[in-house]
C-alpha cells in the first residue's frame, strides 16, 4: 500500500478536523481508495539482488504504513517533530519511564492514574530510581520538592479527581532541575491541549481511550519536541528493539476512529459541562471534579492552557455513605457500569472498588455521545 499525503506546513496546514476527516490526505496510491486498506503480511519479498522491492516494505516490526500515517496524524495533531505507537496507553508510560537509569530521579504528580503511579513505585524501587511524589497542581508544593531529575512527569486534567496543572509553570521548573517534561494529556486529547507549545518535552496519550473513541483498541501514543533529543532516540530504539509495536488492523482502527475525533471531543465536552453544571446543583451531590465549573481550582489554568472545552471526563462525591453511592451507580441505565473513559458510550465507575485509596462516595463518569438530555434525566433517577 501506498499513499499521498501532504506534507506538513504549519501555516498553510489545514485545520485538525479537515486533517482527521481526511486521514492526512491519504489516497491509496493503486486504487484510489479514499480509506487506507490494511496490509496484513508481515514480510516482504526482495528482488534478484536481495534489495527490498519496496523500501517501506522490509518486515512489520520495522515498517507499517497505517502505523506510520496514524503516528503522522498525532504528531501533527499534537505540533510535535515525531511520534510513536505503541500497543498500549501503559506500554507508553513504561518507555518513557525505562529511559531512567539506576540511581535516577523521577518527580510524579500525586492523585494521578493508579496504573501509572503503580508502574512508577515498583519500576523505582527495582532500579533503585528515587521517586517523588507531589501535587502538581500546586507549583508551590512542587518547587518545595524540586531538584535535579530525569522526568517530571504530569496529567492534566488528572485522572480521577480532575485536576489541572500549569504546563508552562511545570515546564520552568524542569528545565532548572534539568528534568524532562512529560504531559499526560489523555483526558484532554490533542483536540483540547497541545503540551508542546506550553513547554513539554514529551506528551503521552493513552489511545484506547478519546483518540480511538470506540472501545475496541488498546494503544498508547508519545509525541516529542524534539526528535533529535537522546530521550526520544532511547525510547525509538527501546520500541523497535523490544518489538513493542501494534498491528496494521489496529492502526487502522485508530485512523477510523481519529476522523470523527474533533466531533465527538466537542459533543462531549459540551455534554459533560452540561452534566457538572446539573450536578453541582444537587442536593444529593456534595461536590462535583471539573475545571469546566468556574468555582473549580483549576478552571482559569484551563482556560489557559485548554481551548474548545474541558473534556469528557469527570467526578462527582455523591452526599451520604458508600452504600448510598453504590445504590446511585446501580440504578443507572444509560451509564454504563465499566472501566475507561473516552468512548461513544458514557461509562460510570465506583472508582474506590478499585483503587481503595479514592473516596468511596467519588463517582467517575466519561461522558459519551448520547443526547444531553437523556444522560442528565438519568442521573436525575439515580440520585432520587
Amino acid at each position: 500500500m501506498e499513499t499521498e499525503a501532504p506534507v506538513a506546513d504549519r501555516k498553510n496546514a489545514p485545520s485538525l478536523d479537515t486533517l482527521f476527516a481526511q486521514a492526512n490526505g491519504a489516497i491509496d496510491a493503486q486504487t484510489g481508495a479514499v480509506v487506507p486498506p490494511v496490509q496484513s503480511a508481515t514480510t516482504f519479498v526482495r528482488d534478484e539482488l536481495y534489495q527490498p522491492i519496496s523500501p517501506n516494505h522490509v518486515y512489520s516490526r520495522d515498517d507499517n504504513d497505517l502505523l506510520r500515517l496514524t503516528e503522522e496524524m498525532l504528531a501533527r495533531a499534537e505540533h510535535a517533530e515525531d511520534g510513536l505507537l505503541l500497543p498500549s496507553g501503559m506500554a507508553a508510560v513504561a518507555s518513557v519511564m525505562r529511559t531512567v537509569g539506576n540511581g535516577g530521579r523521577i518527580i510524579l504528580q500525586s492523585g494521578i492514574y493508579w496504573g501509572t503511579t503503580k508502574f512508577a513505585r515498583d519500576f523505582c524501587n527495582r532500579r533503585g530510581i528515587d521517586l517523588i511524589e507531589v501535587d502538581c497542581a500546586d507549583i508551590d508544593a512542587l518547587r518545595d520538592v524540586a531538584k535535579p531529575a530525569d522526568i517530571l512527569w504530569i496529567e492534566t486534567p488528572s485522572n480521577p479527581y480532575l485536576k489541572t496543572v500549569d504546563i508552562a509553570a511545570c515546564s520552568k521548573i524542569a528545565r532548572a532541575i534539568g528534568a524532562a517534561l512529560v504531559v499526560d494529556s489523555t483526558a484532554a486529547t490533542p483536540v483540547l491541549s497541545q503540551p508542546l507549545d506550553l513547554g513539554a518535552d514529551i506528551v503521552m496519550h493513552s489511545a484506547t481511550k478519546a483518540i480511538n473513541g470506540h472501545s475496541d483498541v488498546l494503544a498508547g501514543f508519545l509525541a516529542c519536541a524534539r526528535q533529535e533529543s537522546d530521550l526520544w532516540q532511547l525510547m525509538r530504539a527501546d520500541r523497535h528493539d523490544a518489538g513493542a509495536m501494534i498491528g496494521s488492523f489496529e492502526a487502522w482502527l485508530l485512523i477510523r476512529g481519529m476522523r470523527t475525533l474533533p466531533l465527538r471531543v466537542e459533543r462531549m465536552s459540551a455534554t459533560a459541562l452540561s452534566i457538572a453544571q446539573f450536578l453541582d446543583s444537587h442536593p444529593r451531590v456534595e461536590k462535583v471534579l471539573y475545571p469546566g465549573l468556574p468555582d473549580d481550582p483549576g478552571h482559569d489554568v484551563a482556560c489557559r492552557q485548554m481551548s474548545g472545552g474541558y473534556g469528557s471526563l469527570l467526578s462527582f462525591l455523591v452526599r451520604g455513605s458508600r452504600e448510598q453511592a453504590l445504590e446511585s451507580v446501580g440504578k443507572l441505565k444509560l451509564f454504563k457500569r465499566a472501566t475507561s473513559l473516552g468512548g461513544v458510550e458514557s461509562l460510570v465507575e465506583h472508582r474506590h472498588t478499585i483503587e481503595d485509596t479514592v473516596p468511596d462516595t467519588l463517582l467517575r463518569l466519561s461522558v459519551g455521545i448520547e443526547n444531553p438530555t437523556n444522560l442528565i434525566g438519568d442521573l436525575e433517577a439515580a440520585l432520587t
